[in-house]
C-alpha cells in the first residue's frame, strides 16, 4: 500500500508534540491517535468531520472579523489569504499576511469565553502560528480574538448583541516571536512520526 508521505498541518502541530507519558516511547497516545486517523484518512480517501457550534460561528464570521479589525486599526481593505504553504514537514493556510507578519483570527463564542483579561494564550495557538512563521518566511505573528455578533441560527435563545461594545472589550491580540529551536524539535517528531506511519501501512 502507497500513501502520500505525513507532513502535519499547522492547526496540528500540538497533535503530535505533546510528550509520552513513559520515557521509553518516542510518541505520545495523542499523537499515535492523530497519526492513525491521518492514515485512514488517505486509505479511505477522505476527511474526518469535526462540527461544534463554535467552529461554524468561526467560519461563519471570518470576514465580518477581518472587516471589524481592519475598520478599528484603520488598516484599510484587507483580504483573508487564500494561499496555500507548504514544505518538506509541514502545511497551512494563514488567515492574513499584512506587514511582514502572520496573523491568525478567533471569534469567541460570547464575552464569557472572550480572553479579556488573559496574558497569555493556549500552547496550541503558539505552535500552529510558529509554523505559519515557518512556512512564510516571516518572523513576527499575531493572535487576534475579536468579539463578534453570533448568527442567530447557532443561538439558542436571545442573541447578545455586541456593536455598540467598546471596540477594546472587543479585540484582544498577542505578539509572538519565531523560534527556530521549536521548528527543528517539530521536523524531528514529524520524522518520527513517518516511522509509525509506516509501522501501520506495513502491517497490512
Amino acid at each position: 500500500m502507497q500513501i502520500k508521505e505525513f507532513k502535519i498541518r499547522c492547526s496540528a502541530i500540538s497533535d503530535i508534540m505533546t510528550n509520552p507519558r513513559s520515557k521509553s516511547d518516542k510518541l505520545s497516545q495523542t499523537c499515535k491517535t492523530y497519526l492513525e486517523t491521518w492514515v485512514k484518512e488517505q486509505i479511505y480517501e477522505t476527511k474526518k468531520e469535526i462540527k461544534s457550534k463554535y467552529l461554524t460561528k468561526g467560519i461563519e464570521v471570518e470576514s465580518q472579523a477581518l472587516e471589524y479589525y481592519s475598520d478599528v486599526n484603520d488598516l484599510g481593505f484587507l483580504v483573508i489569504n487564500q494561499e496555500h504553504y507548504e514544505n518538506p514537514f509541514m502545511t497551512g493556510t494563514p488567515d492574513l499576511i499584512f506587514k511582514e507578519t502572520v496573523y491568525d483570527f478567533k471569534s469567541s463564542w460570547d464575552c464569557f469565553t472572550f480572553p479579556l483579561f488573559e496574558n497569555y494564550v493556549a500552547k496550541d495557538y503558539w505552535m500552529q502560528l510558529q509554523g505559519y512563521m515557518h512556512l512564510t518566511g516571516l518572523k513576527s505573528a499575531k493572535l487576534v480574538y475579536t468579539l463578534q455578533n453570533t448568527p442567530e441560527e447557532l443561538v439558542y435563545g436571545e442573541a447578545k448583541d455586541y456593536t455598540e461594545i467598546d471596540c477594546k472589550f472587543r479585540i484582544k491580540e498577542f505578539w509572538f516571536d519565531y523560534d527556530p529551536e521549536f521548528i527543528k524539535l517539530v521536523e524531528s517528531r514529524v520524522i518520527e512520526c513517518r516511522e509509525y506511519v509506516k509501522g501501520l501501512v506495513d502491517a497490512f
